[in-house]
């Protein structure tokens, strides 16, 4: 079978079920394993996504409104391609391509187009038995998930008799936004006090002075897109923002970056390592420490006097 994903979790779920050589394209999210960069990147943003992110927020609302796209697709390269399965998403009109994305680009050239849905645990498990089924490896779909939840238990199993402490993520920060799907479900195998979000939803805008008022002991920034090179990039804007160094996760050193593209805002196999970041956050949880820095970075802030604190 050849296979097309054009969903970065999707990409993780094919390889996760031992039928990564069925891959012959992928979109240019697609990042894990590192392998997959040798894959042909058929989609491509439609639009500078190296600006600020108050300035993708507006180009994203934009385009919506009028119906432009937000992905390039090559339709070309994937017609040569000639895949069997062709992997996007439904659960999302912004965060990767969408079947009617594929429509619209007259690119319905696959022998079944699948669209995946995520959206919580539940859903992401749902999506692995929907690709195994496509690709007559339903055993190795079941087995990937037995996995994951293994994983999961063994973190949670780890933390849970400690005292869960508040904790809020944010998915984006102009505007701000909470995070919401499957990550609150995540937060509670970790054993945090998620404040700011709902299990099953979508992320939603919040003002910044419902995160002042929620004041949690610990802050994640997981940008939605955004690896943790330029999640960190995010930090000036933050700290514009009144009441930031009031905040008890600032004055705590309880502030974190994280890579939200590839941990925080997919609906793939590596929910697992985040729920084993999360756990790492807020309780020195340890499973692969040698390869937290790549994941995320606690940030620290030089002691504030209280005469200077005025100044921000």
């Amino acid at each position: 079978m050849r296979v097309v994903s054009l969903l970065a979790g999707g990409t993780e779920i094919v390889c996760g079920l031992g039928a990564g050589d069925s891959l012959v394209g992928r979109s240019h999210e697609c990042d894990n394993p590192d392998w997959v960069h040798r894959l042909p990147s058929c989609t491509s943003p439609a639009f500078d996504v190296t600006v600020t992110s108050g300035q993708i927020d507006a180009e994203v609302r934009r385009r919506l409104k009028a119906g432009e796209p937000l992905y390039n697709i090559d339709t070309n390269l994937i017609r040569s391609l000639k895949p069997d399965l062709l992997i996007t998403q439904a659960h999302c009109e912004v965060c990767a391509v969408t079947p009617g994305d594929v429509q619209r680009a007259d690119c319905v050239i696959a022998g079944q187009v699948l669209a995946l849905l995520g959206g919580s645990l539940a859903g992401i498990y749902e999506g692995i038995r929907n690709v195994a089924r496509s690709m007559d490896r339903e055993e190795a779909g079941e087995a990937l998930i037995e996995r994951m939840t293994r994983r999961i238990r063994l973190v949670n199993g780890a933390v849970r008799n400690r005292r869960p402490p508040t904790v809020a993520i944010l998915e984006w920060t102009d505007p701000i936004f909470a995070t919401g799907n499957w990550v609150p479900e995540l937060v509670e195998a970790a054993n945090g006090n998620l404040l700011l979000g709902e299990k099953g939803k979508h992320s939603a805008a919040i003002a910044w002075e419902q995160v002042r008022k929620a004041d949690p002991e610990y802050l994640i920034i997981a940008p939605c897109g955004f690896n943790l090179e330029r999640a960190r990039e995010e930090l000036p804007s933050l700290e514009r923002l009144p009441g930031w160094f009031d905040l008890t996760a600032v004055r705590e050193a309880h502030v974190a970056v994280a890579d939200g593209n590839k941990y925080f805002n997919r609906s793939g196999t590596t929910v697992v390592k985040t729920v084993e970041i999360i756990a790492e956050i807020l309780h020195g949880y340890k499973s692969e420490p040698a390869q937290r820095n790549t994941a995320w970075q606690m940030v620290t802030y030089p002691v504030i006097r209280a005469e200077e604190s005025c100044r921000f």
